[in-house]
C-alpha cells in the first residue's frame, strides 16, 4: 500500500485510530470543514470584498479556529495544505489550537477535479502519486485524519467509468490513508446540480455507494476505521418538488441502512448547496431515532456562511462574526443529538447557497 513515516510503529484500528474516531464521532459534535483551497478561499474572501492574500486567508482560518468553546460542538476539522502548516495572526500554530480545544486536526489530500477522458463530460479526482509520503509528512505536522472528496454528476449520466473511476480513488486513498495512521474520511459526493427529484438522487447514489464498499473491499480498508461523508438524498437543485427534513430523512436513512455496514462508526454529512437552516433541519430529522452510526455533520458553508459576512474582513467585527459560528455550531450539535428547533433563526441562515459544481 504506502510507505510509512520511517521510525514510526503502524497504528491498527485497535490504537489510536480508534480512540481518534470516538473523539470525532462523539454525541453532540461534527466537523468543521475548513479546507477550501487557496483558490476557493479567495472566492469566499472575494465575496466580502477582500483580496485573496495569504493574510486574509491567516485572518481568516485564525478567526475561524479561535472561537471560545468551540470543542464543545466541533470534533474535527479538516484544513487545506497550507493551513495545516500556518499559524494565527498570533503567531501560534493552528494545530495546537485546535489540540488545546479537544479538536482532531485532518487534511485534505487529494488534488481536485479534473475532466475524465472517454466519459460524458464528467470528472475524477488526482491525487493518489505520492499520497503515501504526503500523508507521512501531514502526520508528523498533527494531521491525525485525512479527506478525499471526488464528484458524480446526474445530469452528466453518471457513466459507469465515473462511477468505477470515483469508487477506486476513494478505496486506493483509504487503504493508503489507514496504512500511514491517518482515519481516511471517504467522501463520494452527488452533485446537487440538476432538475431530477429525490428518487433519481436516491437511485445513483445506490450504485455509486455500492461500488465505493465494495472497491474498499477489495482494497482491504478496515471499515470499522473510516467515515464516510456523504451527501444527503434531495432533489436537484433545479427541480420544482422540494422535500421536506422528513423526507430526506427517510431517503438517506433508507440509503444508509441498504449501503454501509454497521462497522462504520459515523456518517457526517456534507451540506452541499443547502442553506445553514436546512442542513441543521434535515441532519436534525436523521437523528428523531436510535441509528447504527454516529450521524453527524462535516460542513463548510453551512457553517460559515454568516460568520463570513458578519465578520466582513474587518477587526471590530471578529467576536460578532465568531458568535456566529458558535450559533452555528451549537445548532448542528443540536440537530446530531435530535434536539434542534428552528425557531429564533435569522433569515440570511435561511438563504440557500447553491453554485453549480463548485470544488475545493
Amino acid at each position: 500500500m504506502g510507505r510509512r513515516a520511517p521510525g514510526r510503529r503502524p497504528e491498527g484500528v485497535h490504537g489510536r485510530p480508534r480512540r481518534r474516531l470516538k473523539t470525532i464521532a462523539s454525541p453532540g459534535r461534527g466537523i468543521l470543514a475548513m479546507d477550501e483551497s487557496n483558490a476557493t478561499c479567495g472566492k469566499r474572501l472575494d465575496s466580502i470584498g477582500l483580496e485573496n492574500t495569504e493574510a486574509n486567508r491567516q485572518a481568516f482560518r485564525t478567526l475561524l479556529v479561535s472561537v471560545p468553546g468551540l470543542g464543545n460542538h466541533i470534533s474535527g476539522a479538516i484544513l487545506f495544505e497550507e493551513t495545516l502548516y500556518q499559524s494565527t495572526v498570533d503567531g501560534k500554530k493552528i494545530v495546537d489550537i485546535l489540540v488545546e480545544q479537544g479538536i482532531v486536526p485532518g487534511i485534505k489530500v487529494d488534488k481536485g477535479l479534473v475532466p475524465l477522458t472517454g466519459s460524458n463530460d464528467e470528472s475524477w479526482c488526482q491525487g493518489l502519486d505520492g499520497l503515501a509520503s504526503r500523508e507521512a509528512a501531514y502526520y508528523q505536522q498533527g494531521a491525525r485524519f485525512a479527506k478525499w472528496r471526488t464528484v458524480v454528476s446526474i445530469p452528466n449520466g453518471p457513466s459507469e467509468l465515473a462511477v468505477k473511476e470515483a469508487a477506486w480513488g476513494l478505496a486506493r486513498y483509504a487503504a493508503i490513508s489507514q496504512d500511514n495512521g491517518l482515519v481516511p474520511i471517504v467522501e463520494p459526493e452527488i452533485l446537487l446540480d440538476g432538475e431530477h427529484g429525490i428518487e433519481r438522487t436516491f437511485e445513483v447514489a445506490q450504485k455509486v455507494w455500492a461500488e465505493t464498499f465494495y472497491q474498499m473491499a477489495q482494497n482491504n480498508v478496515m471499515f470499522e476505521g473510516i467515515l464516510l461523508k456523504p451527501s444527503m438524498v434531495t432533489p436537484g437543485a433545479e427541480c420544482k418538488d422540494r422535500a421536506t427534513p422528513e423526507q430526506v430523512a427517510d431517503y438517506t436513512l433508507k440509503l444508509l441502512s441498504r449501503r454501509v455496514p454497521p462497522a462504520v462508526p459515523g456518517i457526517m454529512f456534507l451540506s452541499g448547496g443547502q442553506s445553514e437552516v436546512e442542513a441543521t433541519l434535515n441532519l436534525n430529522a436523521m437523528n428523531q431515532g436510535p441509528n447504527p452510526w454516529h450521524v453527524s455533520f462535516s460542513y463548510a458553508r453551512a457553517l460559515q456562511n454568516t460568520c463570513l459576512k458578519t465578520w466582513g474582513g474587518r477587526p471590530e467585527n471578529v467576536k460578532a462574526a465568531q458568535e456566529a459560528l458558535l450559533l452555528r455550531a451549537k445548532a448542528n450539535s443540536l440537530a446530531q443529538l435530535g434536539k434542534y428547533t428552528s425557531d429564533g433563526e435569522a433569515a440570511e441562515a435561511k438563504e440557500g447557497m447553491f453554485v453549480k459544481n463548485y470544488s475545493y
